[in-house]
């Protein structure tokens, strides 16, 4: 039995069910390039990016997902199209990392948006343990560049998919916490959860 859409019926469900059929048939005839959606987080609204080779992108709602989104089209590709299920697994993995059931991510990542340095570092911070922490100091040599503590600090502030790279488990040689894109509060919170988890295990 085929639906009909009334074209005057413009409500929420209706146009969500229009966009999602949209999302499917662009994906299958390979015109969409980046799709996204947005999940809740105890870090707050996450939008989440991907191509079709793996999630480009995670950004928390201070940088503005509209300013995010514009970016990627600028970036990556203009055809970008809200497509939830193409992120069904990152926000799956996700789900499970906050409900300390999953301590790394088995997903596939996208890492275009950094390059030289940056890239080495982002390469670097998937070696550190869940709920382990390493200074900026230890960061940078083990990137090759021990000099490069600033540098290590830059590359945090713009990797393009935190949480999934743990920027968060870098931190200052006084132990304190230091910046974060998603804020202060944001790495604490990711921090105090890594620990629970273990503490709980």
């Amino acid at each position: 039995m085929n639906t009909i859409f009334d074209p005057l019926d413009t409500t929420h469900d209706t146009m969500a069910r229009l966009q999602e059929r949209l999302a499917v048939r662009a994906d299958e005839e390979h015109l969409l390039d980046v799709g996204y959606r947005t999940v809740d987080s105890p870090v707050g609204s996450l939008l989440l990016a991907a191509t079709d080779r793996g999630l480009v992108r995670v950004a928390f709602a201070g940088e503005g997902h509209d300013t995010v989104l514009e970016m990627l089209a600028r970036q990556i590709s203009p055809r970008i199209l809200r497509a939830p299920k193409r992120l069904d697994l990152a926000a799956r993995e996700l789900d499970e990392y906050f409900d300390g059931r999953r301590t790394g991510f088995d997903l596939a990542l996208v890492l275009r948006l950094a390059h030289g340095f940056r890239l080495e570092v982002l390469q670097h911070l998937c070696e550190i343990g869940y709920g382990a922490t390493e200074s900026y100091a230890v960061v940078a040599a083990a990137a090759g560049s021990p000099r490069a503590v600033r540098a290590v600090g830059t590359a945090c502030a713009m990797n393009p998919v935190p949480v999934f790279v743990p920027c968060h488990r870098v931190v200052r040689s006084d132990g304190a916490a230091g910046a974060y894109r998603g804020g202060p509060e944001a790495k604490r919170t990711l921090l105090d959860l890594e620990h629970r988890t273990l503490a709980a295990s």
